[in-house]
């Protein structure tokens, strides 16, 4: 019997949840480019750096699939391979 909580997000829920993620990481990089021309001395890299590398890191969190179920149970018997019927001795 299939489980109701091994079943992954609504294709929906998890759009929405990408991007909510990737819009907060694209947020914190325009803050991060704006902070550049108004901060002083090493800040400047640091945000220059943040500007920079969150755009990767915006779209590997919106990839990352559903944390919901992690596989979907199929009830049922397993047809055995071919293969595995013929090399069978009778």
């Amino acid at each position: 019997m299939q489980s109701a909580t091994a079943l992954p997000a609504a294709p929906v829920d998890d759009r929405k949840r990408r991007m909510r993620a990737y819009s907060t990481a694209m947020s914190i990089r325009m803050a991060c480019f704006i902070l550049v021309f108004f901060v002083p001395g090493w800040w400047k890299l640091v945000f220059g750096l943040g500007a920079v590398v969150l755009p990767y890191v915006a779209v590997v969190l919106a990839n990352v699939g559903a944390k919901g179920g992690s596989s979907v149970i199929n009830p049922g018997v397993v047809p055995q391979l071919a293969l595995e019927q013929r090399s069978r001795p009778e």
